[in-house]
């Protein structure tokens, strides 16, 4: 039997809207969800109204959302539709459906905007399938082209794969999860 075809809900959060780093990964991930779902997307800084965009999200079988990090948390366009979400938590707007996430840093405070997301995103209703959420760092990158090998077990966009992979899998119901690269050797040896 041939697996069902979700819509999966792309969610642009970031403060430059379709031209900064977001966007980017944004598009990255599009084109990776589409082998396996149907992908409708919005921006949230050129729509930041909730109710235009409410039945989007209600037709959504799952959301990727993007943001950036600014001083430790998300961007102002989230953090207002968080708000005006607010009256929808719990309801069948949100309820089981699986949500990944992707943030973009500069330097550090990304993962902390990670964790805090997907925690608000179980509060209204979703569901976290495994390993659907990861931070992309520029200093990472960075750090990727001088040392590839230090930095192995440092995030990057090719992980992006194993989220899109988690989150069709998730919302079309399956259970057969995908893994990143994951340090088992020397992830406790001294670097200092």
């Amino acid at each position: 039997m041939k697996a069902r075809r979700p819509t999966i809900l792309l969610i642009n959060a970031s403060l430059a809207g379709d031209d900064g780093n977001t966007a980017v990964l944004m598009a990255h991930a599009r084109r990776l969800l589409a082998r396996k779902a149907t992908v409708e997307s919005l921006t949230l800084a050129a729509t930041p109204d909730f109710q235009a965009i409410r039945s989007k999200l209600e037709t959504a079988d799952g959301f990727f959302f993007g943001t950036g990090t600014h001083w430790d948390s998300w961007s102002s366009v989230l953090q207002k539709f968080l708000e005006d979400a607010t009256p929808s938590e719990g309801t069948k707007l949100w309820l089981g459906k699986p949500a990944a996430a992707v943030v973009s840093e500069h330097a550090v405070g990304g993962k902390g905007v990670l964790s805090r997301l997907q925690g608000v995103l179980l509060t209204l209703g979703c569901a976290i399938p495994s390993m659907s959420g990861l931070v992309i760092s520029r200093a990472a990158l960075i750090a990727a082209q001088h040392d590839a090998n230090a930095a192995r077990d440092l995030w990057c966009v090719d992980d992006l794969r194993v989220v899109c992979h988690n989150l069709a899998e998730a919302s079309r119901g399956g259970h057969k999860w995908k893994t990143w690269p994951v340090d088992r050797k020397d992830f406790n040896a001294r670097w200092l």
